[in-house]
């Protein structure tokens, strides 16, 4: 049984159940007004299937966390990512493209109708560790000339890394800061803080307090809580062994390609290891997948292998 007060975000079931539920989609919504810029403002939000199919069969299918469109036909993305991914900044680039391209109007070929016009798409990354771009830790990435001059104002790539996050409870100034603080420090809370007024606020320790869950929900965060317990310490495991096998491998090569080996045939036994697990509990490809950082294709292997 869960030991704390409030569900964790950084689980599958955390994260839909704070963002992804229509019957509380202000939550969502409050969220990305305060993450985007002003001029980006949005009033209303309908949820879109997360699972995009790309033009051609062969082509590598995209599984978003969370996938809305707004009152104009603009696109968001928001999901979460629990760790590192060496090609992370080449997949959020690769997710923009399948809400861009099903933009073309149906039943009229491209040059033949439909005028090229696109609606916004916005991509916006929760990341769980740090990606090391600046000292910033709230960044957004848009298409601009050598002048800097903002080239193209339909596409822009938010990423939050929370943490490097660092203010206290007595050093936050404003809603972004309080956001910011809850989805950080939730399941360490054992009651709401008190500063915590906004309505928004109050609805959000409502929703993801543990009792207030059906049986059925709290059968299912627990479970999604062990495997990504699992997942961590899976993690933390594989890169403890992988320094120390890298370390000793460096020093007696005397190369500092030896660590990173080291690291990176750890986090793959790991992964696998993982993968293993998760099948056996009968868990989505998909979310296997965000679980182990495997692609689709390495997990079916191992299923069949099983």
């Amino acid at each position: 049984m869960a030991t704390s007060k409030y569900i964790n975000p950084f689980t599958d079931f955390g994260f839909k159940k704070l963002f992804g539920e229509e019957k509380n989609k202000d939550i969502l919504i409050d969220f990305l007004n305060t993450v985007l810029p002003e001029e980006d403002k949005v009033y209303d939000l309908t949820y879109k299937s997360s699972e995009k199919l790309s033009a051609h069969q062969t082509d590598r299918k995209a599984i978003f966390d969370l996938y809305c469109e707004n009152e104009k036909g603009e696109k968001f993305i928001v999901e979460l990512q629990r760790a590192h991914q060496t090609f992370f900044k080449d997949r959020t680039i690769y997710y923009s493209t399948f809400p861009i391209q099903e933009q073309a109007t149906k039943g009229q070929p491209q040059g033949k109708g439909w005028k090229y016009e696109l609606k916004a798409v916005y991509v916006i990354s929760l990341m769980d560790f740090k990606f090391d771009i600046s000292e910033d830790f709230h960044h957004v990435v848009e298409l601009k000339n050598q002048r800097n001059e903002i080239f193209y104002d339909k596409l822009k790539f938010i990423y939050l890394e929370l943490p490097k996050f660092k203010k206290s409870e007595s050093e936050l100034s404003n809603h972004f800061d309080k956001w910011i603080y809850i989805l950080n420090r939730l399941e360490s809370f054992t009651e709401a803080p008190k500063f915590y007024q906004e309505y928004i606020f109050k609805k959000v320790f409502e929703i993801t307090e543990y009792t207030a869950l059906d049986k059925e929900d709290q059968l299912r965060y627990e479970e999604d809580l062990k495997i990504f317990r699992d997942y961590l310490n899976t993690l933390d495991t594989a890169v403890a062994k992988g320094r120390k096998e890298g370390k000793e491998e460096g020093l007696k090569e005397g190369k500092e390609e030896g660590l990173k080996e080291g690291l990176k045939e750890g986090v793959k036994k790991k992964a696998l290891e993982t993968v293993q697990n998760a099948l056996k509990l009968g868990l989505p490809l998909e979310q296997i997948s965000l679980l182990s950082g495997l692609t689709i294709e390495e997990i079916e292997r191992v299923k069949r292998e099983l």
